[in-house]
């Protein structure tokens, strides 16, 4: 590490070739507070991360004990009697299957995306939806894509409301902003736009701020993993990475400016955990020699924005521009200038010394690594399988998953296909079992790229995906 580390421009990709580096003194500048650190300290930071995420509460308590056990009792028939007649053990596991819960891998008797406190609450942690699962195996840093926020809270609150309990923040910001649409979605943009807007420049609260418009949609949460390659946050990047914007979706009004100061040094090391977190390898059978045909292919046609992989992998973080991606573009004109702009003025940028871009022009194109795992694709969450990114004809118009079983042939979910929505299946909670490529925010259109590709080639290129 004996080159000089300088300023990396994102729309400049000649100073983006050294990036391993730069990636590699990210995460030992953010763990220490010098320049001779050794990787021990970096490591000490992401293991204090780590323990921090799973036992720190930054939120108040989304639910007790007590509660949480009796929100069968919210649940239509004959779930209800199901439930009613199972053993307390499996009630549970009904419970965390209906709102896509996980437990910790390493000690199954708690939830991963929630932290205990005292009395039995427990409070959200950011593994609620950055904590999933392939193959029923849990995998922190992996979108929740099982995640149904918006039932869990309701019943929460219906919950309470029965057994005259208070409703906690959720239970109240529910009744006036969407939490998510079909499961495993979030409506992040909205709540990042909101909880930076009510805060003053020094992180003082504000909330007579007009955080308007509010532009509701659902996005997919993208895997942690990939963070340590890249310079700026979010699909457009128009956010700089550094450990202060994490604290975003902790800035509830109950959280005052000294405490997220005082919670300064717990995020550093929170993202010195994101950056050690590497993605996970594919189970099953590869084909080699069928993935060294596909490298050659993804080097010729993909590498330009999505990078290189290996020993000297590189990435270039490359923004590709919305009318040329063709993807939904609701993300991307849910935030206006006046709501990146804002930030560019606050404690959280560093008032403005690390760039925030009020006007990106359009998505940038993620590193892949893990990409076998990350189902379902696009930023909306629209494209369920690898094959169907790969076949843009063939993606469905609407589609559920039929289980929780990996699709090992078309790498990602299994999948039913179907025209629209069927009528018995209106209902809220059936509803968001469904992704509707047809509403607001959740075409499947675009990136459109793999149509220059022979089928053999598609093939080839799928194979090699499950190496990265």
């Amino acid at each position: 590490m004996k080159q000089r580390c300088r300023r990396i421009n994102m729309h400049r990709p000649e100073q983006l070739k050294d990036l391993s580096v730069f990636a590699s003194l990210a995460v030992l500048l953010v763990a220490c507070s010098s320049a001779t650190c050794s990787a021990d300290d970096a490591a000490s930071a992401a293991e204090r991360g780590y323990r921090t995420l799973r036992t720190k509460a930054f939120l108040p308590n989304d639910f007790d004990d007590s509660v949480f056990k009796d929100l069968w009792k919210q649940w239509p028939e004959p779930d209800r009697s199901k439930a009613e007649t199972a053993t307390e053990k499996s009630r549970l596991r009904m419970i965390r299957d209906r709102y896509g819960l996980h437990q910790g891998p390493e000690d199954d008797s708690r939830l991963l995306g929630w932290v205990p406190t005292e009395n039995g609450g427990h409070a959200m942690n950011c593994f609620a939806c950055h904590g999933g699962a392939v193959d029923e195996k849990v995998i922190p840093g992996l979108a929740n894509t099982e995640l149904d926020l918006a039932a869990l809270v309701r019943d929460v609150r219906a919950t309470k409301l029965a057994k005259l309990k208070p409703l906690s923040h959720l239970d109240l910001a529910q009744l006036n902003l969407p939490l998510g649409g079909s499961r495993g979605t979030t409506n992040a943009v909205i709540f990042g736009v909101i909880l930076d807007g009510i805060r003053n420049p020094d992180m003082s609260v504000d909330t007579s701020r007009d955080t308007r418009p509010h532009v509701h949609h659902f996005l997919d949460a993208p895997a942690w993993w990939n963070l340590k390659k890249k310079s700026r946050l979010y699909y457009d990047g128009f956010a700089p990475k550094n450990h202060r914007m994490l604290v975003q979706f902790t800035l509830i009004p109950k959280n005052d400016r000294e405490t997220i100061y005082s919670w300064e040094d717990d995020f550093r090391d929170i993202l010195a955990y994101i950056e050690s977190i590497e993605p996970p390898k594919f189970p099953y059978e590869i084909d080699r020699k069928l993935a060294g045909r596909g490298q050659v292919v993804f080097e010729n046609n993909c590498a330009e924005c999505h990078g290189t992989y290996g020993d000297d992998w590189t990435y270039q973080e490359r923004v590709v521009p919305i009318d040329d991606l063709g993807t939904d573009r609701v993300r991307f004109d849910a935030m206006t200038t006046d709501h990146r702009a804002h930030l560019s003025k606050s404690w959280m940028s560093r008032y403005g010394k690390d760039e925030v871009i009020p006007d990106p022009a359009g998505y940038i194109a993620p590193p892949l690594d893990g990409i076998w795992a990350s189902a379902p694709y696009l930023h909306n969450g629209s494209v369920p399988t690898l094959w169907h990114l790969l076949h843009p004809e063939e993606r469905p118009k609407v589609w559920r998953r039929k289980s929780t079983k990996f699709n090992r042939e078309q790498v990602g979910f299994k999948i039913e296909s179907f025209d629209s929505i069927p009528a018995e299946d209106r209902r809220t909670d059936e509803k968001r079992e469904y992704v509707d490529t047809t509403k607001f925010g959740y075409s499947a259109d675009g990136h459109d790229y793999p149509s220059r590709l022979s089928e053999n080639e598609k093939v080839a290129v799928l194979e090699y995906l499950k190496t990265l």
